[in-house]
């Protein structure tokens, strides 16, 4: 590992710590999810509620990240040319603008709440329309907390802070699980006032921590310069992941035609696959980021080359088995984590099937996390937002096509295409519009790592099957976790006799935590 390499082994210990909080709360995540399973499974109250949440991201998820993603390289920038005051200033101005967006647009939603439902449901009705109706007008409420807290947890993060903005998150689930369960024995309407009070509960955890690094907020409203070059470079980033929250509206849209508890199915599945990348992929991407924009500020692309190529190795060494993995364990997966109560054999057939075709886009959902950090790392925000435009159509036209003949299993697989295209354009527009960056160390590394993957998970089947067939009397979670460990071992030794390097980094975070 050469010396430019050490700015992810700097950070080791920190990624690792992040990814054990990620997995409690990821864990926390499950569990609400199977607590909903047991009392809800996949009927309409389930659809409802998830269909909610999805209106909720189109409207304003775009929004959140554009701006917490412009945020970070501006507050530097003013922090470092002037002073803290004036950052804490400009942190100010931004919530308080922000505040006053969100504010409007939810009292707008709440009122024209029948209307939202029937534009992004329109498969609704009846009790279900009623049921998600009413959802909405609870959760329009809960952005403005979510907004805020958005900003300052970049704050927190551009101070070296990562721990305690995942810690806070565990209250959203604490509450849904409470809401879940009190609704089960009283009415299903109060759903959704356990989300609400959970965000409430994190903006104000999240505030505090603030205050206590220092941050010291004043009711400034000032559109100055500084806020216009944030929408300047948000605007871009806000179209393209909004994009993909168009690309989530349309599959569940879709799905709101289909049998029910399709959406569901659908929900269900790419909960699985957000826990994978939650606790490998976004983690890396968090910590490498501001790392990528300090390199480029200062022009040094050999420290910028070695950055993102160590980190697209570990994100390949991570992902594509994990993805190949999902596929092949999907049944069992997803029997474990979900089928309980009213979730039976059925659900979890839909489930499995549509995660089977998530899980084969998992690499290149992957890898266009970390490529499009490397493009805004540039302040390249035009790009990507292009790229996902096409990629957007791509799904769209796809999803018009599969859904004839392979139902919700078809929005899943045209979603993980749609992802494999765009990560190849990604690729290619960095080696045309920023030929100086190498994405790739070696080729031949990554054929390794397919090997490796491919080899250790054949024999991890191997030894599953032959469990299931003569010691069937062990519990399915025992055999599937001896399998999957395995898989480790193999892979992991496989690896080392291949010579990657990145593994033995990983072997060095381990031992040092």
């Amino acid at each position: 590992m050469d010396k430019h390499s050490r700015v992810i082994r700097s950070s080791a210990q920190i990624a690792f710590l992040m990814a054990v909080l990620t997995l409690i709360s990821k864990l926390l995540g499950f569990i609400r999810e199977m607590v909903m399973a047991n009392y809800y499974g996949v009927t309409y109250i389930t659809d409802a509620y998830v269909m909610s949440f999805t209106i909720l991201s189109v409207i304003f998820g775009g929004l959140i990240t554009a701006v917490s993603t412009a945020y970070i390289p501006i507050y530097s920038e003013i922090v470092e040319g002037k002073n803290k005051e004036a950052g804490d200033r400009f942190t100010s101005e931004l919530i308080n603008a922000l505040l006053i967006l969100t504010l409007v647009i939810s009292l707008i939603g709440i009122v024209f709440s029948n209307q939202v439902i029937s534009i992004f449901a329109s498969g609704f009705s009846g009790e279900t329309a009623r049921l998600a109706n009413f959802f909405v007008r609870v959760l329009f409420s809960y952005v403005v907390f979510s907004s805020s807290a958005g900003i300052l947890e970049s704050y927190l993060h551009y101070k070296g802070v990562f721990l305690p903005q995942i810690i806070s998150g565990y209250l959203i689930n604490a509450c849904t699980i409470a809401a879940i369960i009190i609704s089960s024995y009283t009415n299903y309407y109060f759903l959704a006032f356990g989300c609400l009070l959970g965000y409430i509960l994190r903006f104000l955890t999240m505030w505090s921590i603030a205050k206590r690094r220092s941050y010291n907020y004043n009711f400034s409203l000032k559109l100055n310069d500084t806020v216009k070059k944030v929408v300047a470079l948000a605007l871009p980033t806000f179209i393209g992941s909004y994009m993909l929250h168009i690309n989530l509206f349309i599959d569940r849209t879709l799905a709101s035609r289909l049998a029910e508890g399709s959406i569901s199915a659908l929900n269900y599945a790419s909960l699985l696959n957000g826990m994978i990348m939650g606790l490998t992929i976004t983690i890396l991407s968090t910590i490498i980021y501001p790392k990528l924009s300090q390199a480029n500020s200062l022009e040094q692309y050999d420290r910028f080359n070695s950055i993102i190529g160590v980190g697209t190795t570990i994100t390949v060494m991570i992902a594509l088995p994990c993805s190949l993995g999902a596929m092949i364990y999907s049944n069992q997966v997803v029997q474990i984590v979900f089928e309980r109560g009213v979730f039976d054999a059925n659900a979890s057939a839909m489930t499995s099937s549509a995660f089977v075709f998530y899980s084969a886009g998992l690499l290149f959902i992957s890898l266009n996390d970390l490529l499009t950090r490397t493009y805004y790392s540039m302040h390249n925000m035009k790009t990507p937002m292009i790229i996902g435009g096409i990629s957007v159509i791509i799904n769209v036209v796809l999803n018009l096509i599969l859904v004839q003949f392979m139902a919700h299993n078809g929005l899943a697989l045209a979603t993980s295409v749609a992802s494999f295209c765009n990560t190849i354009l990604l690729y290619i527009g960095l080696k045309r519009k920023h030929p100086q960056i190498r994405v790739l160390q070696s080729r031949l590394q990554l054929i390794k790592i397919t090997i490796a993957s491919i080899t250790a998970l054949s024999i991890s089947y191997m030894a599953y099957t032959f469990m299931t067939d003569a010691m069937g009397h062990i519990p399915s979670i025992i055999q599937l976790s001896i399998s999957i460990l395995v898989a480790v071992i193999i892979y992991s030794g496989l690896l080392l006799i291949f010579k990657i390097e990145e593994i033995k980094l990983l072997k060095q975070i381990i031992k040092k935590v």
